[in-house]
């Protein structure tokens, strides 16, 4: 054995059984495997009047609960006496990387208020041991969500050296909690674990008078068997180890707590990185729903917050409260990492569509709700002219090109509220016919979450169309100009090889590779790997094509090919547009491959800042893979000495490396299913691989300045993945007009990403925002839609903050924490 023996030292042994709900097997199993571990965990406490047991994944409790409610209550009885500890607090032990800021809140959000109303407590320790890795905002939540402690395995010693075994975290707003690393593993053999033991005392330092390590047969289920515990009972009986009591966390933490207070313990500042960076990217589809699922509900929070005080409409609490649990529970690590099953993710698939199916429906009937109450006078000819209502879903002004589909398409020209002529030129429709369906584009300016009414007007002549090469975006078969951009590309690479802007040009003088192939031989996960760099080839293009230009925007289409891959990238610039929007679609053949997307700059000295949950992190340009959210970054210098940069935001994709001023962006890979080192692969076998087929996604294109800030990444990578929405309606009458905001942040650095209804029910419009560029600032969000109650409060760096504000005005506006209790805050300004 390892480290100093005897009983001036103890060791917490913490009875526990890790489950994954999915993984080698389907959600069925593992409610099975869940109640099993559970009754387990009751029998052992009936046999050994010491035992303790510890869970998290407050979403096991709910389907206990739900499907056997005889259990649950003697959880309860159990939880009561203080034998059975639940740790966590989170609905599931989500990957901590790829959901997004409040998805994070709302594990938190629904996992501590079940805690608080079902047993009277939540939890004040996180947990989420199985994880890939830990982003650096979590200290923040987990502060602000009444958690001061937590629990975590990877990275293990190998991949990150720590300052110790626990530590102070802190977060880059200043937020700690106390970390702790287990130490091995968090299970154990079902046998005698003197072993495990063995192991764990390894790893751990020799001086400490208290530690933790964790037993119980995990991953399916099991928890601690009678000769785990017998083991403890046998082995703490000699004197050559330290004390063993069995215990739980809490009880080690309120140990450790007082060091912390006293500011005893190294502090580790950032991340907790890295374990297995292809869970970043694996199965492009899961990346796809979940994204695509999390900005659909906050969409729709917000508009049926509009709808109730626009229209009366109820607020739709229980549905929300559904779909979000759908959400959550799918970004359970085994699930959003892409390395379960195959046929896992054909439940996965369902159960994020029947969450965004509900915010499809409770979005739609509040837009709608709204949009039959927009006074819409009938024209003077009225004949085939249609009212056009565009909703954006950001509490920011919005400007951005809207695509619209209609009928009766004999040329109609298009007029915003005033009547003033707007731009429009007809694009590719959806619908693959003659007839009288058509698609139109056009540049948009709606009030902050607001609407605002344009009218299509068939005698009016319109602007353009796709075929006109004239306009304000000038267009020849390689290059398209504003009066801000230009881009050119070269035929030969497929790729672009001039980006300027009054900053300069922005790409290298010699072509780059941009559609890259990488051998990737690593299983599920990535597991031993660092950079995804061995390239195999290159997609080559066939063909570069304008296929649209007229008033609005003009784009040209490049089609490249790879093996039996295809790849077609739509350039589009438009009128007045900083920025160029690149969509793509792929159609991936190739197997034990990666597709990387790489984004070549002139840049030197550069800074690489990428997007994390509600926050931002600087890394070292390296090559490392890395994840991230919607946007990366670099800045530094042109040969010429100017500073300047290139945003690279997008709209499903989570893995992206930075080597020198280069950004990759990881599309696709396609490892076989559920493949874990070090399981070889048979080259007879039969094998599922990952993202085989078609997908399609967008990104931004952003040059600015020597500032990312310059570029207001975080708004701009919003809109992508919020975009305005259209709605065809008819002439009313009606009490709103045609266009009107209902909240507004301001558009500094303060951005405002959740405007909801409280929790209680009690009427309340709940109000998230957070401090986007790391700089301490004063907000002002003014609230139209609630009489034009304003909330003003100062933010320090990175910091998230959550008001709430009561419809009745002679109440005042309050902070609360991320679960929505009153925060430690006097009542702020309302």
């Amino acid at each position: 054995m390892t480290g100093t023996p005897g009983p001036e030292r103890t060791l917490h042994m913490v009875g526990n059984a890790h489950i994954d709900p999915v993984w080698l097997w389907r959600w069925p199993e593992g409610l099975q495997e869940i109640r099993a571990t559970f009754r387990s965990a009751v029998d052992r406490m009936e046999e050994y009047p010491d035992f303790v047991f510890t869970c998290d994944s407050v979403m096991y409790l709910e389907w206990i609960e739900r499907h056997d409610p005889q259990l649950f209550e003697t959880i309860r009885a159990r939880v009561e006496e203080g034998r059975w500890q639940v740790v966590g607090g989170w609905w599931i032990e989500p990957d901590c990387n790829i959901p997004s800021g409040e998805s994070f809140v709302r594990q938190a959000l629904y996992g501590q208020r079940y805690l608080l109303e079902k047993f009277g407590t939540a939890s004040t320790v996180g947990c989420n041991v199985d994880p890939f890795g830990h982003n650096a905002m979590l200290p923040q939540l987990l502060r602000k969500s009444g958690m001061d402690g937590y629990m975590f395995l990877r990275p293990g010693p190998h991949e990150q050296e720590l300052p110790g075994q626990f530590f102070d975290w802190e977060a880059p707003d200043g937020s700690r909690v106390l970390a702790y690393r287990l130490p091995n593993e968090y299970c154990s053999p079902g046998k005698d674990i003197g072993g495990h033991l063995d192991k764990a005392l390894a790893l751990m330092p020799s001086g400490e008078p208290e530690l933790m390590v964790f037993y119980g047969v995990g991953n399916h289920g099991g928890g601690p068997t009678r000769a785990n515990i017998d083991s403890i009972h046998r082995l703490d009986a000699m004197d050559g180890l330290p004390s063993l009591r069995l215990s739980h966390p809490e009880a080690y933490f309120a140990r450790i707590r007082e060091r912390a207070d006293r500011g005893e313990l190294p502090v580790h500042r950032g991340e907790l990185q890295h374990h297995g960076p292809g869970c970043y990217s694996s199965h492009s589809g899961v990346k796809a729903w979940n994204r695509r699922a999390e900005n659909e509900l906050q969409r729709a929070e917000k508009w049926a917050c509009v709808a109730r005080e626009v229209a009366g409409e109820e607020y739709p609490h229980a549905r929300f409260a559904e779909a979000w649990k759908l959400v959550l529970f799918n970004q359970f690590h085994d699930i959003l990492a892409g390395t379960s099953l195959r046929s896992a993710y054909e439940d996965a698939r369902d159960d994020y569509g029947r969450a965004r199916s509900l915010a499809a429906e409770i979005f739609n009937r509040s837009v709608q709700a709204v949009a039959r109450r927009v006074d819409i006078p009938l024209p003077e000819q009225p004949e085939h002219a249609q009212p056009l209502v565009v909703f954006n879903p950001h509490p920011w002004e919005l400007h951005t090109d809207v695509e619209a589909e209609y009928l009766h398409a004999t040329g109609a020209g298009l007029t915003d509220d005033e009547g003033t002529p707007v731009p429009v030129q007809h694009t590719r429709s959806e619908a693959t016919m003659a007839g009288n369906r058509a698609r139109i584009a056009f540049r948009a300016e709606v009030p902050p979450l607001g609407h605002r009414v344009y009218h299509l007007r068939p005698g009016l002549r319109p602007e353009g169309d796709a075929r006109d090469a004239s306009g304000p975006v000038r267009a020849s078969g390689t290059v398209l100009e504003n009066e801000h951009l230009r881009l050119e590309i070269d035929p030969g690479t497929g790729w672009l090889s001039s980006l300027s802007s009054v900053h300069g040009e922005l790409l290298p003088p010699e072509p780059a590779p941009h559609a890259v192939v990488i051998d990737d031989s690593s299983d599920t996960w990535g597991h031993r790997v660092r950079s995804y760099d061995k390239t195999a080839g290159v997609f080559c293009c066939t063909r570069v094509r304008l296929v649209e230009s007229g008033p609005v925007r003009a784009v040209l289409r490049v089609e490249s090919t790879y093996g039996r891959s295809e790849l077609a990238e739509e350039f589009v610039l438009s009128a007045g547009s900083r920025q160029v929007e690149v969509r793509t679609t792929v159609n991936w053949q190739e197997k034990l491959k990666l597709l990387k997307l790489r984004f070549p700059t002139a840049l030197s000295d550069v800074t690489a800042t990428h997007e994390i949950p509600y926050g931002h992190l600087e890394r070292t340009p390296d090559g490392t893979e890395e994840p991230a959210q919607a946007w990366v970054d670099v800045t530094g210098r042109l040969p010429d000495g100017r500073p300047a940069g290139l945003t690279v935001a997008n709209d499903s994709k989570y893995g992206h490396d930075v080597r020198g001023g280069e950004i990759g962006m990881t599309a696709l890979r396609s490892p076989v299913y559920a493949w874990h080192e070090p399981q070889q692969l048979d080259p007879d076998g039969v094998y599922d691989y990952l993202d085989q087929g078609r997908q399609d996604f967008r990104t931004l294109l952003i040059p600015h300045g020597g500032d990312w800030r310059e570029a207001d990444p975080v708004r701009r990578a919003a809109e992508l993945n919020q975009p305005a929405f259209a709605l065809l309606e008819s002439f009313h009458a009606g009490p709103v007009s045609q266009r009107v905001s209902y909240a507004d942040d301001g558009g500094d650095t303060v951005v405002v990403t959740v405007v909801k209804g409280d929790e209680d029910g009690s009427g309340d419009v709940i109000v998230r925002a957070y401090e986007s560029a790391g700089r301490a600032t004063t907000a002002r969000i003014t609230l139209p839609m609630l009489g034009g109650r304003t909330v003003e409060a100062a933010f320090g760096p990175c910091e998230i903050k959550t008001f709430r504000v009561p419809r009745d005005e002679q109440q005042p506006v309050t902070e609360t924490d991320l679960l929505e209790r009153p925060a430690a805050v006097d009542a702020v300004p309302g």
